[in-house]
């Protein structure tokens, strides 16, 4: 057994709280983004930047475009099924697989279930959170719907995304 004072590991910060959430709890953020559903679990502000974990309802068909960033990011999916498209090859994932996205490697995934998928993501570092909480439409729970956004709206969005992703660490990899 080590002396606090001669270890090699820092004390514990009390000024850091315990973070218990549940996607259902009033605490958590929810977040549309282009039509997926996205729960801020654990953001980044709760873990000193170290990481962030977030619930991810993705309709039929939806995933985002292809896209990299400079941070690793896993997928736990929980429900449904999932098209990942990992340096150009594709692979099909259904519920109890994860996966493993190495930083700045070039990425897509798309909803092939005919229903919603769900799936936890996890990034180290954190960062993806604010990301979306800068982008997407705030939400009064999970389960509310996105907006319906018209052509006009839908372009808006996406132009504001493009301009973001560098901030946020982002490429994305469409023409």
């Amino acid at each position: 057994m080590t002396d606090a004072a001669t270890s090699a590991i820092p004390t514990d910060d009390p000024n850091r709280k315990l973070t218990i959430a549940d996607r259902d709890s009033p605490g958590v953020r929810h977040v549309a983004v282009v039509g997926d559903t996205y729960s801020i679990l654990v953001s980044g502000a709760d873990t000193a930047g170290k990481y962030c974990l977030i619930d991810m309802l993705v309709p039929d068909g939806g995933g985002p475009p292809p896209h990299r960033h400079d941070f690793e990011e896993s997928f736990t999916l929980l429900e449904g099924a999932l098209n990942f498209t990992f340096r150009g090859e594709s692979t099909t994932l259904r519920a109890g697989s994860t996966v493993n996205i190495p930083a700045n490697a070039p990425h897509v995934f798309k909803n092939v279930s005919g229903a919603p998928a769900r799936m936890l993501c996890f990034c180290v570092p954190a960062g993806l959170d604010a990301f979306f909480l800068e982008v997407g439409d705030p939400l009064e729970s999970r389960t509310s719907p996105p907006p319906k956004l018209d052509p006009a709206q839908m372009k808006a969005r996406i132009a504001t995304i493009v301009s973001l992703a560098p901030k946020y660490r982002t490429d994305l990899l469409t023409p």
